[in-house]
């Protein structure tokens, strides 16, 4: 039997999560330390996510694709930013078949370089790019610290990979994806979201430059939501995987590339912004249930009437394109259905009671309220259409509302360090884009740039670290 979480959001975050993840049976701890079992309720919300944003991918040109787990040790030399800033979090295979392996294979940390070793096959002509390509799939990084859905040692993602004629087509890209992952958050996940560029300490390994959404979670840390680089011609070069192309002036020239993901990590992001006291909130464009009917009867006479309403409403809400469920259970009563299903954050439920068919009517309760209001039958599907629409909303306003009511300026390193101890959030602060100075800022804090405003125009005061003339104001934060 589910149970309600025993803390109160506010009193500790990471453990209320811990027990949401659980108790809505999201996820459960796998006999492999670092690892999770994605449980069929946190699948169904990793489904709806894909289905809502593989639409994006494919519009953007890119095809589905599917490349191998594991990849050749020797791979990972050949770009040497790359191979320095992931071989610490790789998992490696050195035997197979009982025997050991003339080279080591790295378990998947990510796809460039196995990927870029097909695309050198591939591309020969001008005529042959762009070349777009995307993979859903599973990664492995050895995480020191864990924490189900927001850091794993292993997780789902997506990861698409493109190469391009020339560096204007390659940045139009970069740019596309990091606007196309805001539009999804803020849409479809109603979680608002701080998109910038990443300092060239916290960029990809191996990138030129990456762009990233932040967003901010109610313990004042920030989550990496999703990332998309500019990988520039370093993958590409002929000491690397020689994406080598002949253009229309009969040259020989080096593709352009870019990389961008999204992993489980937004799941995690879900719970922890929307949810409240009594478990997860779901926004309704992302939730795998939109509205649960409970029925609710005494005896046998009631309970026929009482069914063949709610079979009733169930296919009229069905035929509406809403994603209905009916919880006809018998051995649960009413409020422990109430119960589960605010807990599993279905966004509205639909309660038909003896009284209520005999009126013709049914009670509508939206969860992130918890308000319920009495309607006839006949309106209840236009009312409810409209309801999950205004919780969408609701939701992303609650969200951005909080992260304005938490976001500071900081004109000093003691002022800086106080609000990252007491009241958490982001922060603004100018920035002379020395990384001495950012590396001070994390050893003393342990905040970090989490990105630079792409409408950041520079001309901010003096560097809040070291008084010098600042060149940019990122934001910065803690983060998971």
């Amino acid at each position: 039997m589910a149970e309600q979480p025993k803390l109160a959001k506010a009193d500790n975050v990471s453990e209320w999560y811990l027990s949401v993840v659980q108790r809505a049976e999201l996820a459960d701890y796998a006999p492999v330390k670092g690892c999770m079992v994605i449980r069929p309720n946190g699948y169904a919300i990793w489904e709806n996510i894909q289905r809502a944003f593989d639409p994006r991918i494919k519009a953007s040109g890119a095809q589905a694709a599917y490349f191998p787990l594991f990849i050749p040790q020797s791979f990972f030399a050949r770009e040497k930013e790359f191979a320095a800033g992931f071989s610490p979090e790789c998992a490696v295979v050195t035997h197979g078949g009982g025997e050991q392996l003339e080279e080591p294979l790295y378990v998947r940390p990510t796809s460039e370089t196995i990927m870029y070793h097909m695309f050198a096959k591939w591309v020969q002509s001008w005529r042959d790019l762009p070349l777009k390509v995307n993979q859903w799939c599973n990664v492995v990084r050895w995480e020191r610290r864990t924490f189900p859905f927001l850091r794993t040692l292993e997780f789902l993602w997506q990861e698409g990979h493109t190469a391009h004629a020339t560096k204007a087509e390659c940045e139009e890209e970069v740019l596309r994806a990091v606007r196309a992952y805001e539009d999804f958050f803020l849409n479809d996940l109603a979680l608002p979201v701080r998109i910038g560029r990443k300092s060239d300490g916290e960029k990809f390994a191996g990138a030129v430059y990456t762009l990233a959404c932040e967003a901010l979670m109610p313990d004042g840390k920030a989550l990496q939501s999703a990332t998309s680089h500019m990988l520039g011609q370093n993958f590409s070069r002929e000491s690397a995987f020689n994406i080598a192309f002949q253009d229309q002036a009969k040259t020989t020239q080096y593709a352009w590339q870019t990389s961008w993901g999204m992993s489980t990590r937004v799941v995690g992001g879900l719970i922890m912004v929307h949810g409240d006291d009594q478990g997860l909130i779901l926004p309704p464009r992302i939730a795998p249930i939109q509205a649960v009917i409970v029925p609710i009867w005494k005896n046998p006479e009631e309970q026929a009437k009482v069914l063949e309403a709610v079979e009733r409403i169930r296919r009229r809400f069905d035929e509406a394109g809403v994603r209905v469920h009916a919880d006809l259970r018998e051995q649960y009563n009413p409020g422990w259905k109430f119960n589960e299903w605010e807990l599993r954050g279905v966004p509205v439920r639909v309660e038909v009671g003896p009284k209520d068919v005999a009126k013709g009517q049914a009670v509508l309760a939206r969860r992130d309220v918890r308000a319920k209001e009495f309607l006839p039958e006949d309106g209840l599907v236009a009312r409810a259409k409209a309801l999950l629409d205004e919780i969408q909303k609701a939701l992303f306003q609650r969200a951005l509302d909080y992260r304005e009511s938490h976001t500071y300026e900081a004109k000093t390193l003691v002022e800086f360090a106080d609000i990252v101890e007491n009241r958490r959030g982001f922060i603004h602060a100018a920035w002379c884009g020395k990384r001495e100075c950012e590396v001070r800022v994390k050893e003393e804090t342990k905040a970090t740039t989490r990105c630079i405003p792409l409408d950041d125009a520079g001309g901010h005061a003096a560097c809040f670290v070291c008084g010098e003339p600042s060149t940019c104001r990122p934001v910065w934060a803690r983060a998971y």
